[in-house]
C-alpha cells in the first residue's frame, strides 16, 4: 500500500512539476517568484491561474506523503503494519522535509494569487485532518492506529500555520514542527522500551493472542498497557507526559506550541477554523484520557514467566590482571534499558515537562531559523 500510493503521489508531484516548468519556462523558485511579482499575466503568453494549478496540483502529491486529509487513508493501516522503530523515521523524518519544501513554496507565492491562491487547498486540508484525526481516533483500540490519527490530527494544526504565512505563522510553524517531531520520537522509542520491558512476562490478553500479526510489534493494542505504571513507573510517567503535550495540556510543550497557532490564525481572521481547532483538541482528550486510564487505573494483567521465577546467574568479578575478585549470583529481576534508550527518553521528557523554564531558548531557535530560511 505505502509503494502504491507512494507511486501515485509521485504521480502527482511530476505532474505538477512539469506544468509549472511549461508555463513559465523554470522551475527555480526564486525565478517564479519574480516572474509572479512583475505582471499579473495578462500581457504574457502564460496564465496566472496555470501556475496557481500548477502548485495546487503539486501540493497535493505532497499532502498524500504528510498523510493529511483527505489523502490520509494509508497512514493508520502503514504505521500499524510495519515493526515500531519503522513507524518512528515515517511519522518524523519523511515530513520534516517536505513541510519545509512547501513552507518555501507558500513563502515564494503568498502574496500573487488574489482570486483563488493554490494555499486555500492546504486550508481545506487542514480542516478534513483536524475533524478526521480526532474523530476517526475516537474509535481505535490499537495503539500505532491511534498515534496515526493524532498524527493527522497534528498535520491540520501544522498545516494552519503553513498557509497564513505571515510572520507570526511562520514562527509557530517551524515551533510546532520541532515539538512535533521530538514528541512522536519520544512516543515511538517508550513503545519499543516497553516491549524490551515486557519480554519476561506473561500476560492471558485474548485479543492480542487472537491477532493474525501478534508477532509483528510486542506493543499493538491500547489494552497492553492496562496497569503497566505498577510494573515500570518511570516509563509510565514518560509515556504520560508525552501524551499530555499531545493534548495540549499546559504546562508541557504540545500547549505552548497549539497557542502559537491559534494566536497567529486568529490575528489573520481565521476564526471559524480557529475554534474548530480548540474544539477538535478537546474532543481528542477523550482518546488520550483512555489510554491514561489504562496504563493507571487497572491492575496489571502480566505476571513473571514463570520459567525465570527460580532463574539464576553466576558469574566472576576481574580486575585489570584477569584475576577473580569475587564470585556473584545473579537472581532474575527485569530486563534493563540499554542507556541510549533511558538517556533518550529522559532528555526529550524533561524537554517536555521543564519546557516553561527553558522556553526562551526553543523561541529564540525557532526565530533564528525563520530568519535563515527567509532573511525576515
Amino acid at each position: 500500500m505505502y509503494f502504491l500510493l507512494g507511486g501515485l503521489s509521485s504521480c502527482f508531484i511530476l505532474l505538477g512539476t512539469s506544468l509549472l516548468y511549461a508555463n513559465s519556462g523554470t522551475t527555480n523558485l526564486d525565478a517564479l517568484y519574480a516572474i509572479t511579482s512583475i505582471s499579473d499575466g495578462s500581457d504574457y503568453w502564460y496564465k496566472p491561474y496555470y501556475i496557481n494549478f500548477a502548485l495546487l496540483i503539486f501540493s497535493i502529491g505532497f499532502l498524500f506523503k504528510v498523510s493529511a486529509a483527505p489523502f490520509h487513508f494509508w497512514s493508520p493501516d502503514v504505521y500499524d503494519s510495519i515493526p515500531t522503530i519503522v513507524t518512528t523515521f515515517v511519522a518524523i523524518v519523511a515530513k520534516i522535509s517536505i513541510f519545509i519544501l512547501l513552507l518555501e513554496i507558500v513563502y515564494y507565492t503568498k502574496d500573487y494569487f488574489t482570486d483563488f491562491n493554490w494555499t486555500y487547498g492546504l486550508l481545506i486540508s487542514s480542516l478534513f485532518s483536524l475533524i478526521i484525526g480526532t474523530i476517526l481516533g475516537l474509535t481505535q483500540f490499537r495503539i500505532k492506529r491511534l498515534f496515526a490519527y493524532s498524527t493527522i490530527s497534528h498535520v491540520g494544526f501544522i498545516l494552519l500555520a503553513l498557509s497564513i504565512s505571515s510572520v507570526e505563522s511562520t514562527q509557530a510553524f517551524i515551533f510546532y514542527l520541532m515539538q512535533y517531531s521530538i514528541s512522536n520520537l519520544n512516543v515511538f522509542i517508550i513503545l519499543v522500551a516497553i516491549g524490551f520491558s515486557l519480554y519476561n512476562y506473561v500476560s492471558d490478553n485474548k485479543e492480542y493472542k487472537e491477532l493474525l500479526d501478534k508477532n509483528n510489534s510486542p506493543i499493538q493494542l491500547i489494552t497492553q498497557l492496562r496497569g503497566y505504571f505498577y510494573i515500570n513507573p518511570t516509563l509510565a510517567l514518560s509515556l504520560v507526559i508525552t501524551i499530555f503535550s499531545f493534548a495540549g495540556i499546559p504546562p508541557l510543550v504540545g500547549f505552548f506550541a497549539k497557542q502559537m497557532v491559534l494566536g497567529a490564525a486568529i490575528d489573520s481572521g481565521y476564526i471559524f477554523i480557529s475554534l474548530v481547532a480548540i474544539l477538535t483538541s478537546v474532543i481528542s482528550g477523550v482518546y488520550y484520557l483512555n489510554v491514561i486510564k489504562e496504563i493507571f487505573f487497572y491492575s496489571p494483567e502480566y505476571k513473571l514467566n514463570p520459567l525465570l521465577e527460580n532463574l539464576t546467574f553466576n558469574g566472576n568479578i576481574y580486575n585489570k590482571k584477569n584475576d577473580i575478585i569475587k564470585s556473584v549470583t545473579f537472581k532474575h529481576n527485569n530486563i534493563t534499558i540499554s542507556s541510549p534508550i533511558a538517556i533518550t527518553i529522559s532528555i526529550i521528557t524533561m524537554v517536555i515537562l521543564l519546557f516553561m523554564f527553558v522556553n526562551k531558548e526553543w523561541l529564540s531557535m525557532s526565530t533564528i531559523l525563520v530568519q535563515i530560511l527567509f532573511n525576515y
